[in-house]
């Protein structure tokens, strides 16, 4: 068995080199084969250099000419994976590296294909308010009926898929930026693989940010074309890898 984690990383100069170290801790300590692939996702600083600067065989640099969203980094990415499990991690730190243990053990027990790492999972440690708190249940709610899915927060930067599973979809899948995680789980849901949600230890503070409108509005209409792609066109029913191109996002 071997551990792939893709880290998608823009303007992260100044945390990058801290992002790999922690990483490759708990790597280290399976005892396994493991790559860590930085995706420079056309960052202005020096994310690409000081990943580069990170002295270690387990990692590979790749640098994007312009920024072509999370979802493109991390299909960017995928291309150079090796692994027979992948691991969506972001490379702002707020998500801590040793919860990929607690990724495993669901993946194991619960006899699952893909791993989700949840803030509303009951046993989840954030500084979560409760309007976020209603508005993932709301989330979670929208989802079951939209696309049947049960998965309460798609968004959360760290996830575990066997790869297999990430064979399968990944070439049926468009959105680049703000829906790519829930396009690539409904895509999963549909094939009939298992997707289940893991607790998360997150330093965020969310007390701190504001709603970005534009972002909000951005997230529907992608919402908007992912239902449209599986209810409509049944773009991710099993034997319809990679239909339908011509409907690209942004």
């Amino acid at each position: 068995m071997k551990f792939s984690v893709i880290m998608p990383a823009y303007m992260e100069e100044e945390g990058i080199e801290d992002a790999l170290e922690a990483c490759e801790n708990i790597l280290v300590g399976f005892e396994a084969p493991y790559e860590i692939i930085v995706v420079d996702d056309g960052s202005d600083d020096k994310t690409s250099e000081k990943a580069c600067d990170y002295v270690s065989r387990h990692v590979k640099v790749i640098r994007c000419r312009e920024n072509l969203g999370k979802g493109g980094a991390i299909r960017e990415g995928f291309k150079h994976v090796t692994g027979d499990l992948v691991i969506f991690m972001d490379a702002d730190t707020d998500l801590q590296a040793a919860q990929i243990e607690c990724f495993l053990y669901h993946l194991s027990m619960d006899d699952a294909d893909v791993v989700v790492g949840s803030k509303a999972h009951p046993l989840s440690q954030v500084n979560h308010p409760m309007f976020r708190r209603f508005s993932s249940h709301g989330y979670r709610f929208l989802n079951k009926v939209l696309f049947g899915l049960d998965v309460c927060d798609t968004g959360v930067g760290q996830k575990l898929f066997k790869r297999e599973v990430l064979d399968d979809v990944m070439g049926g899948v468009l959105v680049k930026r703000h829906a790519f995680d829930l396009e690539i789980l409904v895509s999963a849901h549909y094939r009939g693989y298992k997707v289940v949600e893991a607790p998360v230890k997150m330093n965020y503070d969310f007390f701190g940010c504001s709603v970005d409108f534009l972002a909000v509005l951005n997230v529907f209409v992608d919402v908007c074309l992912v239902f449209y792609r599986s209810r409509i066109l049944h773009c991710y029913d099993r034997g319809k890898k990679g239909k339908n191109p011509v409907l690209g996002a942004g």
